[in-house]
């Protein structure tokens, strides 16, 4: 299983490991990177519609997960032959005074064709989608029901407290 750094010592296994709020990273001296974002709080989780899976894979954060390896991503659609879909769904939690809570979650589409080494994403909208699901917001519309009842029924399997603690538009994944 896949820890909250990456690392997968047994590579036939997926990772489950979300990471949750840390401490103050300035540690309250108020100097230097005081204002900086930070992603402590926040996990990519990866959807596959073919497989029926979902699962963290902590290497999205820098887009080197496991299926993003070695393949040449372009914007361009057509250059990836025969496309197989996956979303890239970047999960933020917050915490609330009943506890943590699911509060960003937005999804980002790729296609991969691993055997042809070719890839379409679009690294701007992967970029924004970030952005908007560390501010809280909920963008999951573009998806297909299946990756989206998917994915709500990953975080409801991962935490289902945490789940009910979510906005009724996180809990709309899951009918």
């Amino acid at each position: 299983m896949k820890d909250i750094f990456g690392s997968n010592p047994d590579k036939n296994k997926k990772g489950m490991g979300f990471t949750i709020l840390s401490g103050d990273s300035t540690s309250g001296h108020g100097g230097y990177g005081v204002g900086a974002l930070s992603l402590d709080h926040m996990t990519p989780v990866i959807v596959d519609p073919v497989d029926g899976d979902a699962y963290v894979d902590m290497g999205a954060m820098h887009a080197r997960s496991d299926i993003e390896k070695r393949i040449k991503f372009t914007p361009d659609r057509s250059n990836t032959p025969n496309p197989r879909p996956y979303w890239l769904v970047w999960v933020t939690i917050n915490r609330n005074e009943e506890g943590p809570y699911y509060y960003g979650v937005t999804g980002c589409e790729m296609q991969i064709d691993a055997e042809a080494r070719r890839g379409y994403k679009s690294l701007p909208e992967h970029v924004n989608r970030m952005d908007k699901s560390l501010k809280g917001h909920v963008m999951v519309d573009d998806m297909d029901d299946k990756s989206k009842k998917l994915l709500g029924e990953f975080l409801k399997n991962h935490d289902e407290a945490m789940f009910n603690r979510s906005s009724a538009e996180v809990r709309k994944l899951l009918p």
